[in-house]
């Protein structure tokens, strides 16, 4: 019990105590630990029976490593300085509010407010001035024309800038604006226009055009004629300019965009953009205190984690899974993903329910895929729908162990949404998690028959083993936000939301893991499926249909997030539209899943383990 315990903090940034897990189950957890144990991994079990092994990389993360981090910022006299820092946030931002002033006139204050929104934001501290941004977008939204607006609402001509980042902004809260605006910043050729001599004002600008063309819904033209133009326009200006703020947003950006983007990497991203930034620290407008306030905040929170991380790794580690060598162990890059996109202190329960069931379904995904028979896997499919510890009487050891943990993560994270819900929400993730074990089933049978299913029956049963669904919907119960039954309808399978996000995945992850599954003797994916149906096709025709495909459902994807008839509001859908960032993330450069020593390795540094310089 020990090592569970740890030390006191100020009270909005400690893990409750119910996370921790209690004395009786932990009695359980040391048998189920035995069980795996006693599976020692090799090519062929002492049974005679012959497996496939994946030969995944080992546990980047040691017990021992996480166990020994230790930092100073949760001490209450930090929790001090911020509620400091940010009543005098707030009182800034008020007296642009309520009065004009030298720095904020009729000329400006439009951009003035957008500009501030956008940098609280971008800081990740956003969540103390949800009122102030509400009063700040309100404000600018009046202003709002089918011109877009200027700097000021006194201003006659309006301004790219302005527009474009006014766009993406009130788009993102859920404000009715149409992307035609832009069409009023072309010259007569219906092109974008741009001068011969590329300015920072105007580079900024065209920044902000390129964030604002992230956010396209579907049939939006001039958004993506604003997305190729500049995309063109700020590479070329990035091999014009100095290594500075402005270079670094852009490379970001670039790198980036909207939905590989993840809060708390852009956070400390921009920290440092917003630090090297003169045009940020104003010092009249006291806006360095934005960025004292962000530093703050990031590393509070990273005391945080670090609490949540030596739970989480001593659940993986009693929980036998540091014994098993054929799955990936993925429990700390999966904490990482959780806390890169909610940073709420009083949400341990989401990032660590978050963890451990997509852990578990890698898990699963890793049994189902490659290491169990077919009997085996019988006997499992039925276990789970048995839903009982009786049920392990049929199943070998390995799988003994693996089914306990899932038993009990499942019903304990059942109780800890029953507390935000006021019901039982148990026969939610059950289903879900049939609907998955069901898809796994079914490809497990393709894979040991080496059956080739047409293109929309591998996707159709791909998108629900993908395991979106069930990763997404316990977690986000647990939340403390009403999610009455029909908006659970609206974010959870089979709504068009979820859909569209569990096809994606899919799609997009398939381009990643094909070549690896195909040398393991998985013949199934996306791309040997599309290839089957069109001969003439290799297997760059097959990616490129795919990624067009990808893009589409991208800007579908955006309006069914931010559709503003929907009767949804945003907030319940964020935290299923961000986990789907979290995934669409790993997939960037590689299957991130089986590959996290390279980039995923790199954001655990960045975002868990390493405080920022104060």
């Amino acid at each position: 019990m020990a090592l569970l315990s740890v030390a006191p903090l100020a009270p909005r940034w400690c893990v409750h105590k119910s996370l921790v897990t209690s004395s009786k189950v932990k009695v359980v957890r040391r048998t189920i630990s035995t069980s795996i144990r006693m599976c020692r991994i090799t090519t062929e079990s002492g049974e005679g029976v012959q497996r496939r092994i994946a030969n995944h990389h080992s546990n980047l993360w040691d017990d021992n490593f996480i166990q020994s981090l230790s930092t100073p910022y949760g001490a209450i006299s930090y929790h001090e300085s911020a509620q400091k820092l940010i009543g005098e946030v707030k009182e800034m931002i008020n007296s642009i509010s309520l009065k004009d002033g030298e720095l904020i006139t009729p000329s400006n204050d439009l951009l003035m407010r957008l500009s501030i929104v956008d940098s609280i934001e971008r800081l990740g501290i956003d969540r103390h001035f949800k009122s102030e941004i509400k009063s700040a977008l309100d404000y600018v939204y009046s202003y709002w024309n089918e011109k877009g607006i200027g700097w000021g609402r006194d201003s006659v001509v309006a301004d790219l800038n302005s527009t474009a980042l006014g766009l993406r902004t009130l788009r993102l809260h859920g404000y009715p604006v149409s992307s035609d605006v832009l069409q009023h910043f072309k010259e007569q050729k219906g092109q974008f226009a741009c001068s011969a001599i590329q300015t920072e004002g105007e580079i900024r600008s065209v920044l902000n055009l390129f964030r604002a063309s992230q956010i396209a819904f579907p049939g939006e033209k001039v958004m993506e004629e604003a997305e190729v133009f500049s995309t063109i326009y700020l590479k070329e200006a990035i091999l014009k300019l100095p290594v500075c703020g402005l270079s670094r947003e852009i490379s970001y950006v670039l790198e980036y965009g909207w939905h590989i983007n993840l809060p708390r990497l852009e956070a400390r991203n921009y920290i440092d953009v917003f630090g090297q930034d003169p045009i940020y620290l104003t010092p009249n407008m006291k806006t360095q205190k934005l960025l004292e306030l962000a530093k703050l905040e990031f590393n509070m929170f990273h005391s945080l984690q670090q609490q949540e991380l030596k739970l989480l790794s001593r659940w993986w580690k009693d929980s036998g899974f540091s014994q098993m060598t054929f799955p990936r162990h993925r429990h700390v890059e999966y904490y990482t993903l959780a806390s890169c996109i909610d940073s709420e202190p009083q949400h341990s329960s989401f990032r660590l329910g978050f963890a451990k069931i997509f852990h578990l379904a890698t898990v699963l995904d890793d049994i189902y895929d490659t290491f169990g028979t077919m009997d085996e896997l019988e006997l499992f499919t039925a276990a789970v729908k048995r839903w009982h510890p009786s049920a392990t009487e049929w199943l070998p050891e390995y799988m003994k162990g693996v089914y306990m943990v899932l038993y009990e993560t499942v019903n304990e994270m059942a109780r800890e949404a029953e507390k935000s819900q006021g019901r039982d929400t148990l026969n939610y993730a059950r289903n879900a998690l049939e609907a998955y074990i069901d898809a796994s089933m079914k490809e497990a049978k393709w894979i040991f028959s080496g059956f080739l299913p047409t293109f929309e029956e591998y996707l159709d049963n791909g998108k629900v083993s993908f395991g979106y669904s069930i990763g997404t919907l316990q977690p986000i119960l647990t939340l403390g936000i009403p999610f009455p039954h029909h908006i659970l309808q609206e974010i959870d399978f089979p709504s068009r939301l979820n859909d569209v996000a569990c096809s994606i995945l899919r799609l997009k992850g398939d381009i990643h893991t094909y070549q690896a599954e195909r040398s393991r003797g998985e013949k199934s994916s996306c791309i040997s499926c599309y290839m089957e149906e069109n001969p003439e096709s290799t297997e760059e025709d097959a990616i490129n249909h795919i990624n067009s495909m990808v893009d589409k459902l991208l800007k579908e994807l955006n309006w069914e997030y931010l559709r503003p008839d929907s009767n949804v509001p945003i907030t319940s859908k964020k935290h299923a539209f961000d986990i789907l960032r979290t995934f669409y993330h790993l997939y960037k450069y590689r299957d991130g899943f089986s590959v996290a020593n390279y980039e995923i390795k790199n954001l655990v540094m960045t975002t868990v383990i390493e405080p920022v310089p104060l």
